[in-house]
């Protein structure tokens, strides 16, 4: 049970939803926008998340959208991770997050609220930075569309009142060679010591990391060394921790020198299913 009492609001449109945010805001309620609503709890019990008005974007149509136009795959952000699993509309996307938690979870949790929540993981963001996604982000100032890679620094950057509308993707991405592991150190479902996404494109094996540092991340220094070929493979996954953009983890979940083992296992294991060897 969340020990403290909120309002609860469920606008139909984009301009409703940042409209209720301001007025809320303005009142003091510290309002949060609500998609599958699974990290509020949980961290609401904890008293690590308190608020006094929730605005659910589920009833927003825009966020509710999976369709594909002009050559482009447009997904809102209130779908869950289950049906974009089952979509099988953007297979790396629906298998990587579909590592996340356990099913009866992934059925509340959504696409945008695993992107944009406090929890250091987001391995839903991995796929959009491997396939140049675009994001389309509404607030206060109106809507902006930007490519991911512009915007997604350690999270999502969004000012105060915005919130992730939907995410678009080149369909030929989605159709390229890809790989997705996520390495657990107990229990099927618990947190990832690893999670590694990558796909083959013509310019080379792309990859993205969750759970190695304190965010997921894509490194064009890291690609770029685990692309020479004329490097025996070993060797080239050797160097990669003296590229990563800041320390490998060291938590309960595994220590610093276990998750750069299981790490080093895993991009070996990636690269000779992708033909880099």
């Amino acid at each position: 049970m969340i020990p403290y009492d909120f309002e609860y609001y469920r606008p139909a449109s984009v301009h409703e939803a940042v409209n209720l945010f301001q007025q809320l805001d303005g009142q003091g309620k510290q309002p949060l926008y609500w998609s599958g609503g699974t990290e509020i709890i949980t961290l609401g019990r904890l008293n690590q998340v308190i608020t006094g008005a929730v605005i659910d974007l589920k009833a927003i149509p825009e966020c509710r959208e999976m369709s594909a136009r002009e050559d482009k795959l447009i997904l809102g952000s209130a779908l869950t991770l289950s049906e974009l699993y089952d979509s099988r509309v953007f297979p790396l996307l629906g298998e990587t997050g579909g590592g996340v938690a356990d099913r009866t979870s992934r059925n509340k949790i959504t696409f945008g609220g695993n992107i944009c929540g406090l929890f250091q993981y987001r391995e839903a963001v991995l796929p959009l930075l491997l396939t140049d996604s675009e994001v389309r982000i509404f607030g206060p100032a109106g809507g902006r569309q930007a490519p991911i890679t512009q915007v997604f620094e350690h999270t999502l950057q969004l000012g105060r009142g915005e919130f992730l509308v939907q995410t678009v993707t080149e369909e030929s991405y989605t159709k390229l060679p890809y790989m997705t592991i996520k390495k657990r150190k107990v229990a099927a479902i618990g947190y990832p010591v690893v999670t590694v996404a990558a796909i083959r494109a013509g310019s080379g094996i792309r990859i993205a990391f969750s759970g190695v540092c304190a965010f997921p991340f894509r490194s064009a220094a890291i690609e770029a060394r685990l692309n020479l070929r004329d490097i025996p493979l070993k060797e080239r996954v050797d160097q990669v921790g003296s590229l990563l953009p800041a320390p490998i983890l060291n938590d309960i979940e595994a220590s610093a020198e276990y998750r750069e083992l299981i790490l080093k296992l895993t991009l070996e294991d990636i690269l000779r299913a992708l033909g880099a060897e």
